[in-house]
């Protein structure tokens, strides 16, 4: 396995790989002449015989100084693919389930193509050589460094008894952090994006060393799609993306671009006030010949597409800007929700993001609620879900669980993923107020939050008989186009004023009280 010890194996087997190859035996013809020119036939005898014999036992030397007497590139001097799997093998091996914890990152450089073309091939190598010196420099002198293609580069830690998903988190950005320093060449700051995709011994979905290795592949796939500097965590739902309708996807990502694809607003009301508690962002394509088009005609081109995650990233952006506008203006709306897809919440730079965001902004975690579907919490537990939304509970957001009652999330599940709020879906809420088995459904559930000190959400809610049993049953807050239909910010303003000049013309409705 070649280590940060090697240095000296590496510069060997360097100069092995340039011996051996096509530059040096293009020069035999020329030495042997020259032997010939100095020394007469002896000369020529010994070059001709002694050569070949120097280029073997150099080329048997560089290999020496690596077990797996795999090639190194001539570039950077690390294990090429070859020897790098043969690496994992013996990782693997090692570091049976249940024992050792190893890991596998995969990092990608995405923009050493346009410097090899913009500014040559030695620049280029400057690069990649630069790179491998600093992994080798983050990492301990025993882990496995090498180089798998051109802009691919691989690491294998080592097995530890210690190392869990935060500590593969932090790895994989502070190897980030140091590929996308900037490289000196000519005088020039050259700079690269790297894109990170890792898989954890314990996580690997088969019983393999390919398929540990397959997964970190798999891992880094996802991160590809999630644009430049990605970094993503293999899951056990990790699955090979669907390829969606080529016009269609390639037009959700150009409307995305432009701009079209924009935070609409639907407002949220307590029932124990009447006023307004929040509003929950939801995406809407503002087409320039098709007007408004319904989220369910685009969302899954974008999700097919490895969309999902900038979309995330364009309505989180326009809910603080609301929120912050709002404030501005003297408008008091507590909070705003954002739905985060599945792909969002694998994301291990999740939290650091928000966190920013929020910061950037100047609000507080708590103005912020992230809205997650029952079927993230009723499926197996993702863990890079699980730590983000751990994390994200504890610096204060709120968590939503939305859909409540159409999946099968037990309360282990509700508690482990720090759900705050449940929302009851629609499909409960539509004529409670005239059908039994629907108050009984709404009771149940509404029942249960209060047991697990959850605060409640109906979604739907159309008339205001449903309004007023949601109320008068106890729960805490309603939703839906009997209350508001989704609107542009620019609505949202006089939409609060036209319903709080109404809320003080009506009687209240409040939830019984004993």
């Amino acid at each position: 396995m070649q280590t940060k010890t090697g240095q000296v194996s590496r510069a060997v087997a360097a100069l092995a790989a340039i011996l051996a190859g096509p530059p040096a035996l293009a020069f035999a013809p020329a030495i042997s002449l020259g032997a010939f020119w100095i020394g007469g036939e002896g000369a020529l005898m010994l070059a001709a015989l002694g050569l070949p014999a120097l280029l073997i036992v150099v080329q048997a030397v560089g290999n020496a100084g690596n077990p797996d007497r795999a090639p190194v590139d001539a570039v950077t001097g690390l294990l090429r693919a070859d020897g790098f799997r043969a690496a994992v093998s013996d990782v693997h091996a090692n570091s049976p389930n249940g024992g050792l914890r190893s890991c596998i990152f995969l990092l990608e450089l995405a923009d050493l193509a346009d410097l090899k073309h913009i500014h040559g091939q030695a620049a280029a190598d400057r690069v990649a050589q630069t790179c491998g010196e600093r992994l080798l420099s983050a990492l301990r002198d025993d882990d496995c460094v090498a180089r798998l293609d051109e802009n691919l580069f691989g690491v294998c830690l080592a097995p530890v008894r210690l190392f869990d998903l935060e500590s593969a988190i932090k790895l994989a950005g502070r190897m980030q952090s140091a590929l996308e320093e900037p490289v000196a060449v000519d005088g020039m700051n050259l700079y690269v994006s790297c894109s990170v995709g890792f898989c954890l011994r314990n996580r690997a979905p088969g019983e393999a060393a390919e398929d540990w290795m397959q997964a970190a592949e798999d891992a880094l796939g996802e991160a590809r799609q999630n644009g430049p500097s990605a970094i993503r965590a293999h899951s056990t739902k990790l699955k090979r993306r669907a390829r969606a309708n080529g016009p269609l996807r390639n037009e959700v990502a150009a409307a995305l671009e432009r701009g079209e694809i924009r935070p609409w607003f639907q407002p949220q009301i307590s029932t124990e006030t009447g006023k307004v508690s929040g509003f929950e962002v939801l995406a809407r394509w503002v087409h320039p010949e098709r007007g408004v088009v319904a989220p369910d005609m685009f969302l899954p081109a974008m999700s097919e597409a490895g969309l999902m995650t900038r979309l995330s990233q364009t309505m989180i952006f326009g809910a603080l800007t609301a929120l912050r506008a709002w404030d501005n203006a003297g408008v008091q709306v507590p909070r705003i929700g954002v739905n985060f897809s599945t792909d969002e919440l694998r994301d291990p730079d999740l939290v650091e993001r928000v966190r920013w965001e929020l910061d950037r902004f100047e609000l507080m975690p708590d103005r912020l609620t992230i809205e997650i579907l029952e079927t993230v919490v009723a499926d197996d537990p993702d863990d890079t879900v699980l730590h983000n939304l751990t994390k994200l509970s504890a610096m204060g957001c709120g968590i939503d669980l939305d859909d409540f009652g159409t999946g099968q999330a037990s309360i282990s599940a509700i508690r482990r993923f720090s759900v705050s709020r449940i929302k009851i879906d629609r499909s409960f809420v539509t004529r409670a107020d005239s059908d039994p088995d629907q108050q009984k459904m709404v009771g149940a559930i509404l029942g249960l939050a209060e047991r697990l000190d959850l605060d409640t959400l109906a979604e739907g809610v159309e008339t205001v008989g449903e309004h007023a049993l949601l109320a008068q049953l106890g729960c805490g807050h309603v939703q839906g186009h009997g209350i508001g239909r989704p609107m542009p910010f620019e609505e949202t303003l006089d939409w609060m004023a036209r319903h709080d000049a109404k809320l003080g013309r009506l009687p209240s409705i409040g939830r019984e009280t004993g």
